[in-house]
């Protein structure tokens, strides 16, 4: 299994055996930096795949041949959307998951409550959701995370253990946040890309090509073309025989500590 231990591993082991024939042999002089670019992109890839389990094990699907998927949603809540998406859920009787950013409750509350009592999952996608939330130390990683949680047991008494990395992006500092905060760290298997495609037909399209047993849909509760497609992405799942359950059920997760 490829991961950052074996991979510095492997590239140490390399280094030693080419140091040992470039004693002997005279080696292009690009070798060694060809060795660090390849090195590199390995590290870049595991750091922004989630699904990689490079540095940390995600949850991304459920293994399953059950005709089950879950849906989520990140960045909410938010008085633009979140509520109607809220109303298409409860009028098709679906349960979500709903990854919340801490500095976004306040002046939300009643969102989340609302989220909360209609049956939903509140998980942690931190409290900045800072654009270089991936370089803070992981002492700040988890201050912020554990910010977040503040926010959100103000709202409806409840901490949550569901954590979606800001940006899908890992590396070491986070996962020594995880570990001492004791979350678990969830993923996704379908990414909707609904900030970026606004064609609603394209997106119903991409989404729908993704409908497999045990998978993990991310969306956004911020997003409008997200609130449009929703009751037909809900219609055709159903329409191929599919449920959409709880994600921590499906998991098989405990979703608060």
């Amino acid at each position: 299994m490829l991961n950052f231990r074996n991979t510095n591993y492997l590239f140490i082991g390399l280094l030693i055996v080419l140091a040992g024939v470039q004693a002997i042999y005279a080696l292009p002089f690009y070798v060694f930096p060809l060795v660090f670019i390849v090195y590199t992109l390995i590290v870049f890839y595991g750091s922004y795949y989630v699904g990689s389990n490079y540095f940390i094990k995600v949850i991304c699907s459920a293994n399953t041949v059950k005709k089950e998927i879950a849906i989520s949603f990140d960045d909410g809540p938010s008085k633009n959307y979140t509520p109607e998406i809220l109303e298409v859920l409860k009028r098709e009787n679906i349960k979500a998951t709903f990854f919340c950013i801490g500095n976004r409750i306040p002046g939300n509350g009643d969102i989340l409550r609302q989220i909360n009592e209609d049956g939903h999952i509140v998980g942690n996608h931190s409290y900045s959701h800072h654009f270089w939330f991936d370089i803070f130390s992981s002492k700040k990683m988890l201050e912020d995370m554990k910010r977040m949680d503040q926010e959100m047991e103000k709202i409806i008494g409840l901490k949550p253990k569901l954590f979606r990395p800001p940006y899908g992006v890992t590396n070491p500092n986070l996962k020594k946040a995880i570990i001492n905060g004791n979350y678990s760290p969830i993923g996704w298997t379908a990414r909707s890309m609904d900030t970026i495609i606004k064609d609603e037909s394209r997106l119903l399209k991409r989404i729908c090509r993704s409908i497999k047993p045990g998978y993990v849909f991310l969306f956004h509760d911020t997003s409008k073309t997200t609130l449009s497609i929703l009751p037909e992405f809900i219609r055709i799942v159903k329409t191929m025989g599919y449920n959409i359950i709880p994600l921590d059920k499906m998991l098989h997760l405990k979703p608060y500590a």
